[in-house]
Parts: structure tokens; C-alpha cells; sequence
């Protein structure tokens, strides 16, 4: 190791470790998201993978404040559950464990299939 050089346990520890939707929970999103777009009820969407969550924007222009936010908050995992989706006004219409079932809230008709 070289003076002035970070130590391998300094650098991991400064790691931070990032919360990411799975290739199977951003299938379910962009399933009713799709759905919803083609239907002209939304428009666009963003995405933060942040250090305890991920969140999913839904927006019906660019400009404006998120229709709907999807949050996956795994620290919540073994308690009310890591899935919730919020309104504009950041009332709280569905939480729980099985990402299916939350997102029946965005679209009524969908059919989950297990």
C-alpha cells in the first residue's frame, strides 16, 4: 500500500450501497405503465435509485409535480412491506408486500398472474 493510498476497508465503507428496482419489479411498472401511456392517461416518468429506496415517478406532462410515485423501501420489507404507491398529495393508496397487488391501485383490470 502506498502512503496516502485509501485502505480497502476506508473505500468500502464509503461505498454506498444503491436500492434498484429488479429486472422482474420494473417489468411489472413499465407493464401498467405502458398500458396507462397508451391509453393517453400518462405521459412521461423518471426513476431515482437512491440509498434506501427507488423510487418510480409517474407524470401526465414533464413539467408538473408526479402524478403517482412507486417506492420500493426495502428496510420495510418485514413490516407493513417494501412496496408503496403514493398520490399527488402524498397520501399513501396501497402498501405491501407482493409488487403485483400494489400496483392493482394504478389499474383496476389488470390480472395478476402468479
Amino acid at each position: 500500500m502506498h502512503v496516502g493510498e485509501p485502505s480497502a476497508s476506508a473505500a468500502s465503507s464509503k461505498s454506498l450501497a444503491i436500492v434498484a428496482f429488479e429486472r422482474r419489479e420494473l417489468n411489472l411498472i413499465l407493464n401498467v405503465y405502458g398500458r396507462k401511456v397508451a391509453s393517453g392517461d400518462w405521459r412521461d416518468y423518471a426513476m431515482d435509485f437512491l440509498r434506501e429506496r427507488a423510487v418510480f415517478s409517474i407524470y401526465a406532462r414533464m413539467s408538473e409535480r408526479p402524478l403517482f410515485i412507486i417506492e420500493k423501501i426495502p428496510r420495510l420489507r418485514n413490516r407493513q412491506g417494501q412496496y408503496t404507491v403514493t398520490n399527488q398529495e402524498g397520501r399513501i393508496l396501497k402498501r405491501g408486500h407482493d409488487l403485483a397487488q400494489v400496483l392493482r391501485v394504478l389499474d383496476p383490470h389488470l390480472v395478476v398472474v402468479g
